[in-house]
Formats: structure tokens, C-alpha cells, sequence
């Protein structure tokens, strides 16, 4: 099952980082081969927890509590040397842009797994 979440969660990340760039994002996600091992864990475990039957708000609630415990916090600006990020929120005061890339990483993992 390993190899299936990583490929996953490979197909995740990259699309993610799609509409990163799409929206503009000032500081968009490296692709996966270049991404920080945080970040491709974090995918990792986005990909089991959908599998798992979450929904997009929970694979948010989840997502924030791996970057609190990592040592981030809200923040204006996404940073990863100051381990700032502006979607450190609650679901529900997300952006519809922002809650794009939840549905988007849901609908991934729900069409390959």
C-alpha cells in the first residue's frame, strides 16, 4: 500500500502545485521530487486520511494540525523559514480559492485509489 500512496500523493502534490500557480500563489510548492520531506509526509498522510473516508474540511482540520505540530502558525504570508502560513484557519474562513486545493486533493486521491 505504501507505493500506492505515494504515487498518490505524488499526483496530489503536483496538481496542487498546478493551482498554486494558476491562482498565482506567491510562494507555490516545489515539485515533488524537490519538495522538503515535510512536505511530501504531509501529502502522505493527506492521501491515507482521504482514503480513510475524510472529507475535504477534515483533510484541512488535518493538514493544520501536521503544520501546528510541525512548529508552524498563522501568519499573513506563507514562509517556510518562519513557519508561517495564512491557511493555518479554520475550514470555514477559507477562501473558496483555498478550499479548491482540499476538493482538488480529495477528488485525486478518490479517482486513483
Amino acid at each position: 500500500m505504501a507505493v500506492h500512496v505515494d504515487t498518490i500523493a505524488r499526483v496530489a502534490h503536483d496538481a496542487n502545485r498546478a493551482l498554486q500557480l494558476e491562482q498565482g500563489d506567491p510562494a507555490p510548492s516545489l515539485p515533488w521530487d524537490e519538495a522538503p520531506r515535510w512536505q511530501r509526509n504531509s501529502a502522505r498522510d493527506g492521501v491515507s486520511k482521504a482514503l480513510d473516508g475524510a472529507t475535504p474540511e477534515q483533510l484541512h482540520n488535518s493538514w493544520c494540525e501536521f503544520k501546528l505540530a510541525d512548529g508552524w502558525a498563522h501568519g499573513e504570508v506563507k514562509d517556510a523559514a518562519r513557519r508561517t502560513h495564512p491557511c493555518l484557519v479554520p475550514y470555514e474562513q477559507l477562501s473558496e480559492e483555498q478550499r479548491a486545493k482540499d476538493a482538488l486533493f480529495h477528488a485525486i486521491v478518490g479517482a486513483l485509489c
